[in-house]
């Protein structure tokens, strides 16, 4: 039979664990090289001793672990005879004690270079020489030899070959203290020796295991030895008894009649098949669902496809809306960048107008104080010069003469027109030079410019009116759902504010020849659009209204605070013409305007308030200064009788606007009562004071006497009506009948009829009686 191939174990480095730095070179000598060879292989299968050997050859090798790298073997030398279970056969390399032996003695004589090359040598020389380990007896007798040597002499001879035999158990060692090396016979490494390539492997695998514990590594090379002692009997076996590894893996197994199983019956397999065909009708049921589902989904989908294809109109939508989106976001932005602008210019035109309103109002309140100074001096002469003249300061003689030359004026320019039946002191007086009306125009045409500059880098499409309501047109007529619901009738007038505010920048409501506001362009656009509306109901009708309450009227009242005279016929005039355009002709929804209207109205109220207050002087003189009409006395009282008769007129114009308690409490109670009435009664009677009161029943409201059931008069005219009843005593006793006639018909005019019939039955004026009967 062949012999069995070298198998050869695995190295096991030293455990540097197992013995201390001072034991570890004398027990290298005896351990270190330990080697375990075996005969050559045996023919035949392996006997049960055999067997045992080869088991218990791994133990031996592991009682040296630690002392330097051991190689195992499980081949016999060839022809050797097994071994006895007593004994046992070893073999060692002696030659690595020898030079173990001598590198210990040369050791402080030679260099570490020298030493290093002989450990080279004789590890070379390892595997090849091998010797019979020598028993007991013969270690012992070596060792006594050594040391009777070692005694003789200061040095061992290196030229001496001593066999070096230990004993095969460590305990003997450990038991005799002798056995021990002396600190000289010591080996001291000063260079590691070159390692083999199974050495250097056997380290890297050891130092990569250190970090576990050492019983951990015992256990681990228990069962690798063990399994490796499995491999090597099993391997053994098969060669000899020549059956192949792969054939025997497919052997197959017979049928163990041994095993018994349980009784099977047919209702059994029924009942197993039953539950096995439900689960699987289950299971077909969940997929059909499934398999549903999933058709129901293809169809959704393949619709909405279909219906996305079909309906274009909705990315033509999607279009739109995103392109006004854009549109409405450029033109905020616009007007955001150009309301600066638009305020300055605003406050620039609302100064120059407060400007020259101040210098009007402050120009008549210094001559009115300069003219009624001069005639109170003149009336008491306190300050006359030797030759009767009245001794005047430079200042108010200028403006005595400044005044005169504009009335002069004023005279020359009604007699060209033929205007014959005019009364000093109804004119406005609101004359300015040639060189301040100049710099006026001249200051407002600049205005006007840079009015025009405002809008001179921007495209049509966002500052025109009309344009921007094109687009909200065109919403509106494509998606009238969607425009509605955006309340885009609220959004117009804000989004139209700053461009109705620029166009009323040269608006001036104070003046008769002023642009009407429905000639405006923004008035007819927001017109035409309202009108374009096809509902009834529309809140797109309301913009119009919304557009005047957020912006025309807030104007209107700057220019009433700050700007408006009441004394002025023309402008009162052409101030009631637009507020009655604004506030009755567009103010169908008076909840939306009435904030702004009362705000208005208030400051109509408290502006001709303070005119009564501030401008209203009717002097009293002596009727000897008044008798000669042509004083300048009776000229100024005149004048300044007519003004507040002009006052009152302009008060009671606002009929129809501002409520009638208001009217009377200012008109009648406030300026005729306590004004006109006084200086009517420091007046001479006669035709004059007649045609005065007469003038004053001519500014009476006609509203206020409709009801024809009256015969008495409104409470506020009870001083007015016993001034005609008192005139009309004084006139029936002179030759002024005419007179008295046409103080009845004023009493009939306010409704006073009563006391006309009582006038007339008093001075049997019977020729009368028929103008109330009229009535």
């Amino acid at each position: 039979m062949a012999h069995r191939p070298k198998r050869t174990f695995r190295q096991r480095p030293a455990d540097s664990s197992d013995s201390d730095g001072a034991e570890e070179p004398s027990a290298e000598p005896g351990t270190r090289k330990e080697q375990e060879t075996s005969g050559p292989a045996e023919e035949g299968p392996p006997s049960g001793e055999g067997l045992a050997q080869v088991a218990e050859r791994p133990r031996r090798v592991r009682g040296a672990r630690g002392r330097g790298p051991v190689w195992a073997t499980s081949r016999r030398a060839p022809g050797a005879a097994p071994r006895a279970a007593g004994a046992e056969s070893r073999t060692v390399d002696l030659s690595t004690d020898e030079e173990d032996a001598t590198h210990h003695s040369s050791e402080s004589k030679d260099d570490q270079s020298s030493s290093s090359d002989s450990s080279s040598s004789l590890e070379e020389k390892e595997f090849s020489s091998t010797v019979k380990i020598p028993d007991a007896a013969f270690i012992q007798a070596a060792r006594r030899k050594r040391e009777l040597a070692r005694a003789q002499g200061d040095y061992i001879s290196l030229d001496v070959k001593h066999p070096t035999t230990i004993s095969g158990t460590k305990r003997n060692s450990d038991d005799d203290p002798e056995s021990e090396p002396d600190d000289h016979e010591k080996r001291i490494p000063f260079a590691p020796k070159p390692q083999t390539l199974r050495q250097r492997m056997a380290e890297e695998t050891t130092s990569r295991n250190e970090t576990s514990e050492e019983s951990q590594e015992d256990e681990s090379q228990d069962i690798w030895e063990h399994q490796q002692m499995k491999k090597a009997v099993k391997i053994i076996e098969e060669r000899d008894i020549g059956i192949p590894r792969s054939s025997r893996s497919q052997t197959v197994r017979k049928f163990d009649t041994s095993i018994s199983f349980s009784p099977v019956n047919l209702e059994i397999i029924k009942k197993q098949l039953n539950t096995r065909l439900t689960l699987l009708q289950d299971t077909h049921r969940s997929h059909l669902r499934e398999y549903e589902k999933c058709m129901q989904d293809v169809k959704s989908s393949q619709s909405t496809i279909q219906h996305l294809e079909s309906s274009s109109n909705h990315t033509l939508n999607y279009k739109f809306y995103k392109s006004m989106k854009i549109y409405v976001e450029n033109v905020i932005d616009c007007l955001n960048e150009k309301i600066i602008s638009i305020q300055e210019i605003e406050s620039s035109m609302h100064a120059l107008l407060l400007k020259q309103a101040m210098t009007f109002m402050k120009r008549r309140q210094d001559e009115l104080k300069h003219e009624s100074t001069y005639l109170q001096q003149l009336s008491c002469k306190e300050e006359t010069s030797t030759n009767g003249s009245l001794a005047v300061d430079e200042k108010t003689q200028w403006i005595l003469e400044e005044i005169e030359s504009r009335r002069t004026q004023r005279r020359q320019a009604r007699v060209l027109s033929g205007i014959c039946n005019h009364q000093e002191g109804t004119s406005s007086d609101d004359e300015l030079s040639s060189a301040e009306m100049t710099d006026f125009q001249k200051s407002q045409d600049a205005i006007v410019q840079n009015q025009k500059k405002v809008f001179e880098d921007v495209h049509h499409d966002f500052c025109n009116i009309q344009n921007i309501l094109l687009k909200f047109q065109q919403w509106r007529e494509k998606f009238p759902d969607s425009y509605y619901e955006a309340f885009i009738s609220l959004c117009i007038p804000k989004l139209l504010n700053p461009l109705v505010r620029l166009q009323l920048i040269h608006w001036n409501p104070l003046k008769l020849d002023s642009i009407d506001l429905k000639q405006m362009p923004w008035f007819t656009s927001v017109e035409e659009f309202m009108e374009d509306s096809k509902k009834e109901d529309s809140s797109d009708k309301k913009i119009l209204s919304a557009v005047i309450n957020k912006t025309v009227i807030p104007r209107l009242t700057d220019f009433v605070e700050f700007i408006w005279d009441p004394l002025s016929t023309s402008q009162t005039t052409s101030l009631i013409t637009h507020c009655r355009v604004i506030l009755e002709e567009h103010s169908t929804y008076e909840n939306e305007v009435s904030k702004s209207k009362q705000d208005l109205f208030k400051s109509i109220v408290s502006r001709m308030k303070k005119a009564i207050e501030d401008d209203v002087f009717i002097p009293l003189y002596p009727k000897s200064a008044i008798e000669n009409k042509t004083s300048p006395h009776s000229k100024f009282q005149e004048r300044q009788f007519w003004s507040g008769l002009k006052l009152f007129s302009n008060i009671l114009l606002w009929n129809g606007l501002l409520p009638d308690d208001t009217l009377r409490e200012l008109g009648l109670v406030k300026l005729l009562n306590r004004y006109l009435i006084i200086a009517l009664q420091n007046a001479i009677p006669g035709p004059d004071a007649v045609k005065k009161c007469k003038q004053i029943a001519a500014c009476l409201p006609e509203k206020w006497f409709e009801n024809s059931a009256m015969r008495t008069s409104i409470p506020q005219l009870e001083n007015f009506i016993q001034f005609l009843l008192q005139s009309a005593h004084k006139l029936s006793r002179s030759e002024f009948r005419d007179e008295v006639k046409e103080i009845i018909l004023i009493l009939v005019k306010i409704k006073a009829l009563n006391q006309a019939e009582s006038f007339i039955e008093e001075y049997h004026l019977d020729h009368l009686k028929s103008l109330i009967k009229n009535v």
